[in-house]
Formats: C-alpha cells, structure tokens, sequence
C-alpha cells in the first residue's frame, strides 16, 4: 500500500514506509501488527475522500422555494438547484466548469481543493457564482463562462465595538432618554433639553451599577448594583517554546467548584419628574449574573428567570416595576438536581405567556405558563424526551420541536422532528422512518432537507414538506461502496439491561474486519459518562478511532450507562453527586451480556480509555472495579472534581462543596490501584488543570504504585493526539493482546 499521508507518517512514523511481505526482525505477532498499522493508516487516509454524501448543506434561495447544494462525488464537487415547488433537481456547476474557468485566467493553477463557495455565491436565479480561491475574489458567468476578478469592499469595513464601563449607553424606546454609566453610577440624560440626572448615587468601584433595561414604554429603567469577583488564576507552565532557555508561564482566570461567584442587586429607576428609585424586594442574585428582562406589553411588569446555585430550584419570577414586589409564577424544586442548561424559557408579552421545559414529571417537557392567571399547563406529555426547540410560533400558536423515545421498538435517543399546537394537541410526526434525524428547515419552515441514517445504515437525505411531513422528493442516498469494497465493518447495535434489571441499556460495537470466530478477543471500552448529554453514536460512521482499534485485534465497544442524559429523569438522577459510580455497573452488565451472544468477546480481558470526563471514569474503572477491568488509559481526566471547572462540576457533584468530593476523588483512592494504567495529559491544558492528573501521579507514587505517564509539552486539553493514540492502542496491545507491540524506534 503505498499511498502516504501526512497523518500516516504522525501515527507510523518510520512504519509507513515499509511493506507488510518485507522481512522483519520481529516476532510473528509483530508482522501482524504491521499489517494491522498499515492497514488503519490506509484507511485513515483514504475513506473520506471516497465515502460521499454523508451530510447535505441546503443554502435557500430569498423566495424560499429552491436551494443549492454541494455534492461530493468520484470526479469532484457537483453543485445542484432543488425546486421545491417542481421537485426537480438541475446540476449547474461542477469542479471541472470552476477549473477550467480558473485556469484559464491569467496563467492560473488551482486544484478543487482551492476553490471555497460560500452561502452566498450564487446570485439569483443562479446566472453567477462567486467563489474564493488563494485569497482571491473570482466571478464566474454561468451562460458566457466568463471568469473575472472581484475586489473585495469588505476590506474597508469596519466593526465598532462598546465596551462596558463608563462608555456604557441606551437610549429608550421613545428616544427621549439617554442612560449611561459614569463612575460607577446611573445617569439619566433628557435628550430634548439636554440636561441630565444622577439616577443612583452609591455606586463604586467594588459595587459598581450597570447592566441596564428599558420598559417598552420607556417609564423604567432596570439595572443593578454588581459585586463583581475575578476569578483566581490556574497556571500552566510551557516547557518547550522554541527561541526560550527558560518555561513559559500561562495563567489563566478559573472559577472551581466553591469559588465567590459576583453578586448583584436590582432596582428600578423611574423616568418620571421625580425620578424613583426601588430596590426590588428580593434577595441579592448570586448566580449566573444579571438575569435578562421581559416586560409585559404594559410595561408595568416583567418577567425573569432565577436559578438557584443549588440547582436545586427554579423559578420564573414577576416583578412590578411601580412598587418593586415579585411573586414567583413557577418555583420548580428538586430532591436531586435541575439540568439547568437543558431547562428552556421563551417568553411571549403579547399574550403573557411563557413556554418553559422541565423534567418535573419524570421526563423533559415542555410547558404553557400564564403569568397573569398563574397557570402551568402541559403542552407535551409522556414517556419520551424534548431534546431541543427550533421555532415558536406565538401567531398560529404552533411549536416546532425535537424529541426522542416517542416511537416504540426504536431506539430511544434517536432524534426526531415534531409540530404541536400550544393546546397540547394536533401532534405532526414530520420525520417518521427509523433514523436519527437531522432537518433543515427553509428560512420561512414550510420546507425541510431531513438527512436521517443509523450506526449501521448510511444516510439517506429527502424534501419534506413542513405542514405535514409529506416526503416530497429523494435528494441524495450516500455512497459507501469503498467500505464494502475494503472489507470495513460498520458499527453494531447492541442493547442489555440495566442494574435494575429494567431499564434498557443501549451501545454499539466494533469488530475486527478480519475476525475469526474461532479466537478469542480482548474487550476495551471507550468510556465517557459526562451527565451532560448521552455520547454512544446514532449516526452512521464510516470509519473513525473505535474501528481502527478494534482492526488491531479487539473487540471495542461504547456505552451510555444510567446516570448520563436523555433518558428519563430517574434514569439521570443516579449520577447526583455520584459522579464515581458513571454507570459502571450497567457498562460491566452490558458487556457481559454482548459476550454471552458473541462468545469469542473474552470478558477477562476488558480495558477500557477516556478522555477528560472519560478519564476520570476510566482511572474509577480500575480503582473500583479491578475485578472486572484489567488496564485503562486516562486522558486529561478531571479527577478530583474540586479542582475541574466550577458550572460543570457544580451542576452534577452539588453546592455547598462538600466530603463528598474529596470521598469520590480518584486522589483519595489511587492507592486502590490494581491493573495496569497509562495516564496522558497536556502540559498547557485549559479546560481541566494538568495539576488534576499531576495529583493522581503524585498519589500513585507516594502509594508504591506502577503505571505509565505521559505528558505532551505545549498540548492542551487532549488524549495525545496521534502519538498519544499509537501509545494507548501500543498499551492495549501488550497488556490485553499479550503481545510486545512493535519497536517503533527500530523501524
């Protein structure tokens, strides 16, 4: 095989250049492995270049009813007009057209790959195509096929930025006043007399006033008093700058878990004569900053939403602006936690409404709140999960959504697109067919592009029809001939249940391309059990790290366990300041259970890998389930969860900080070690403190413990890279293979 790559000569160093039948001074299971190298190489570099039409990208044109489209096919880019209204589909320009265009100015040389179109490079009605190709502007006449140069007038443009501080300005809906910030205080400025007010006279440099909001009829101005915390610095040290003698120092602002966030308190400023001021009777805001204002038609009142740092409450808050009370519309509690980042709002003035989501009822809904009568009434119901919002309709009363475990016998995260009035009523199913899905909406959502496939099924992409769902037109099925033709595995769905003995646990898995029932294979599990989100594909993969391992000689497999996310809250709440357990006893079941229907998986040699949240969970596999697995890699992992970021951590392990921290930090039980191990991280990593990995080390080898460690000078937040990789698949080889992997500096 001699095609060499770039990220080939990255990941085999010496390797690429040799051929499997040459003579080698290796053992026989080293020839394999060379083969086994070679082959991932190859296909690393060659399956995406030969894989087409995985994804679609519709640019609309300004009536809405055709798009464009780029297409990747065996001769080159094509680029295509739909009619929505005619269905019909017009090839007007391909790679050979642009070149041949391009080519031919002045002595030019372009290959594709120079050519860059944009969303707007085509004019209307598709006479022209503007593109960019090394810097440079072109135009090409799609009827004469006359190619020119075009200057580039946004060179001349410009973007005013404002800053906060004493710059900062409003001026009011009615254009009367002017608010702004002078040091640390309100001014108020009649713009018709040009005469102004101090609106606040207490303000300083440690409470400073600012972050101002205008009522609709211009009578009040919202703003706060702000206690603002800096946060402490995390450093870094860059060992290798080129040009240096001496390490770099980074430091960098870093809120951790239990950290003084900034604080604030409202108030209300009346632009009448007598310019009121009202402190709004509640307590200071204490997290996540100045909430934003949505004043009812009337002005009178407004509409905020406060989450408690606990994340434990929730409330949409009304407050009155002529007298500063509040009374909660909703106060939503929780024994364990709220998702705050998945909780939407979408507030409604004209009608005094609220559409808000909320896993109050076991699963993720979504809400009608009226905030004149105080009512709460469902709008979406049952077992099944809201996973995102893509438009509101306050006219037709109508709510275009996401959703996933509607469809029985289906996978249950499989994203799906739905309508559904603000009643709760006439639900529209507008993506049907088994698949993830994703739809692209035209710009006025009477049409969708919807590209839908599965782990084992490649993409198929159709027009749809929005009002219904109607399919209108096949665009694009995608081409993985070159898979079949080279003998690639896809990935295989895999489901066993749960701890519970229940609740379904869903993953996918990867074989050898090669493999022979007759032998056994190692397991390795590629872990990441963030609570954030659920992380197993459901998507088609063509070819990606999971099979390349797995090509070397394992079976590798990938889990959501209980305690990630889009499942049912209770299916969710098991990782409540229980980030330790990440589902383990699920993933070991699981496992388990795949063996039992593919004998030749060898449950006892099961390693497992993971990156950042993965890495804390692969390094807990070892430390608490050593039984069960016998070597992991760990990538950057945040282990002691007081030292990762602050609204991360927070959200899952709780607030107040408390023992419970210290009691699941992987430095508190690395003495626990049994197994073999490899930690990775980056010397310059911004996302967790390198000092999270340095710790754990640092435990081991006051706890006599062996293991392996490497660090990647100048490297962030990362799992190696493609050094780091070889040397995790190089790790797995000689502990679960038995096997002593090649000797790259031989080669």
């Amino acid at each position: 095989m001699k095609i060499i790559t770039f990220c080939m000569l990255l990941c085999l160093g010496p390797l690429a250049g040799l051929k499997a039948q040459e003579k080698n001074p290796y053992q026989p299971e080293t020839k394999d492995q060379m083969k086994a190298y070679q082959r991932i190489a190859f296909l690393d570099s060659t399956v995406s270049k030969n894989v087409y039409n995985m994804d679609i990208k519709p640019v609309w044109s300004k009536d809405n009813l055709s798009f464009w489209y780029s297409r990747s096919a065996k001769d080159g880019r094509e680029v295509y007009r739909v009619d929505a209204i005619t269905q019909k589909k017009t090839k007007i320009l391909d790679d050979r057209v642009l070149l041949t265009a391009a080519n031919g100015l002045g002595g030019a040389h372009f290959i594709p790959s120079d050519i860059v179109l944009t969303d707007s490079s085509f004019s209307e009605g598709f006479s022209s195509v503007r593109f960019m190709a090394k810097g440079k502007r072109y135009q090409l006449d799609l009827r004469e096929h006359k190619l020119m140069e075009v200057q580039d007038n946004r060179k001349n443009s410009y973007r005013r930025n404002l800053k906060r501080g004493d710059t900062t300005i409003g001026i009011s809906p009615n254009r009367k006043w002017l608010a702004y910030i002078k040091e640390n205080n309100i001014y108020l400025k009649d713009q018709t007399n040009g005469k102004s007010v101090q609106l606040s006279t207490d303000g300083n440099s440690e409470l400073a006033y600012g972050e101002l909001t205008w009522a609709p009829n211009s009578e009040y101005l919202i703003g706060y008093k702000i206690k603002n915390i800096v946060a402490k610095h995390v450093y870094t040290v860059l060992s290798s700058v080129p040009n240096t003698s001496r390490g770099e120092l980074v430091s960098r602002n870093y809120f951790q878990p239990g950290d003084e966030n900034s604080s604030c308190e409202m108030y209300v400023f009346n632009t009448s004569p007598a310019h009121k001021v009202i402190k709004m009777n509640m307590p200071k805001i204490d997290f996540e900053g100045p909430p934003e204002i949505h004043f009812t038609a009337d002005s009178k009142k407004f509409l905020f939403n406060r989450p408690d740092r606990t994340r434990q409450r929730f409330r949409i808050i009304q407050g009155d602006a002529s007298n500063g009370t509040v009374e909660d519309i909703v106060d939503e509690k929780s024994n364990t936690f709220i998702f705050l980042w998945r909780v939407y709002t979408q507030f409604l003035p004209k009608s005094n409404e609220v559409i808000w989501s909320s896993e109050k009822d076991g699963y993720r809904h979504l809400y009608l709140v009226n905030s004149i009568h105080k009512t709460i009434k469902p709008i979406t119901e049952g077992n099944w999960v809201v996973r995102g919002i893509d438009s509101v309709d306050a006219v037709k009363r109508e709510i275009w959504f996401q959703a996933s475990g509607m469809n029985k016998g289906e996978d249950p995260y499989n994203i799906h697109y739905y309508r559904i009035s603000f009643s709760g009523k006439n639900l529209v199913d507008l993506t049907p067919e088994i698949g993830n899905h994703k739809l692209k909406y035209s710009p006025d959502f009477k049409y969708g592009v919807d590209s839908y496939s599965q782990v084992n099924v490649a993409p198929v992409h159709k027009l749809l029809r929005a009002s219904d769902g109607k399919k209108l037109m096949n665009i694009e099925q995608s081409d993985i001939t070159y898979l079949t033709k080279n003998k690639v595995q896809s990935m295989k769905p895999f489901v066993a249940k749960a701890r519970d003995g229940l609740t379904d646990i869903y993953g996918v898995i990867c074989f050898p391309s090669n493999i022979d029932s007759t032998k056994s294979y190692p397991i390795i599990e590629n872990i990441y059990a963030g609570p954030h989100d659920s992380f197993v594909p459901k998507n088609f993969v063509s070819y990606g790290e999971m099979q390349s391992t797995a090509d070397l000689g394992f079976v590798v497999v990938q889990i959501d366990g209980m305690g990630t996310a889009n499942r049912s809250k209770a299916f969710h709440d098991l990782c409540w300041k229980n980030l330790v357990d990440a589902g383990l006893p699920d993933r070991m079941l699981w496992i388990k259970a795949m063996a039992k229907q593919y004998p030749y998986a060898d449950t006892a040699r099961v390693g497992i890998y993971g990156t950042s949240a993965g890495g804390q969970n692969s390094l807990g596999a070892l430390l608490f389930h050593s039984d069960f697995y016998k070597a992991a890699v760990s990538s950057c992992g945040c282990h002691d969860n007081r030292i990762d970021k602050q609204p991360w951590n927070e959200q899952w392990m709780g607030y107040p900080v408390g023992k419970h921290y210290e009691e699941q930090s992987n430095v508190t039980h690395a003495s626990n070690l049994k197994g073999r191990l490899m930690l990775i991280v980056g010397e310059n990593d911004a996302n967790v403190p390198p000092e999270s990995t340095y710790r754990v080390a640092d435990a081991l080898i006051k706890s006599n413990k062996d293991f392996e460690f490497l660090a990647i000078p100048g490297a962030g937040h990362t799992d190696g890279g493609a050094y780091g990789r070889r040397k995790k698949r190089d790790f797995f080889i000689r502990y679960l293979l038995n096997v002593t992997p090649i000797s790259w500096n031989s080669l």
